[in-house]
């Protein structure tokens, strides 16, 4: 969530001490991270708010707590360290792997899930289409998170949103 252009990045005082510069696939912004938990159905289970230059694995186990799932990341939540900490919390974490990574062997299951991480970039892009993400100009922090969370409260009420219910009653 950019809460600024990049430009203007030094001279911003709205969101100071809680935005920093990050990085994405898409390349640099200045703001905010979301991290969030989706069940099969397309509701949120868990939501993390970090500042832009949060590493994306350190909100994960906190995230994860009182929670027994398969989690599907992408190559950025790649961590041996992670995996085995998450496993022993009972969470499974399915990443694609890296091309210097040796291939393992992996339920079919789960690697029809994998396939279908397309489905978390749904869910972004359905609430990018809320005007939820995006919005450059709040005036005061408890605004811009009252305008984020009323987003994704909005989200949640929704009927149409994006499943995998077909998915997983193939698998099962």
């Amino acid at each position: 969530m950019a809460v600024c252009h990049n430009l203007r990045e030094r001279k911003h005082k709205v969101f100071k001490g809680l935005a920093a510069k990050g990085r994405t696939s898409t390349g640099w912004f200045f703001g905010l991270k979301i991290h969030l938990i989706f069940n099969t159905r397309g509701e949120i289970v868990r939501l993390a708010i970090t500042p832009g230059n949060v590493n994306d694995k350190t909100p994960v186990t906190d995230m994860i707590k009182g929670i027994t799932a398969k989690l599907i990341g992408d190559k950025g939540y790649l961590s041996q360290k992670l995996f085995q900490q998450l496993f022993e919390d009972g969470v499974t974490l399915i990443t694609k792997i890296k091309r210097n990574m040796k291939n393992i062997l992996m339920d079919t299951a789960d690697k029809l899930m994998l396939m279908k991480r397309s489905f978390i970039e749904t869910i972004f892009s359905s609430l990018k289409s809320l005007n939820t993400l995006i919005h450059h100009r709040h005036r005061n922090p408890i605004n811009a998170f009252v305008h984020l969370i009323a987003g994704l409260i909005s989200y949640q009420l929704r009927d149409d949103k994006p499943s995998l219910h077909s998915l997983t009653n193939l698998i099962s």
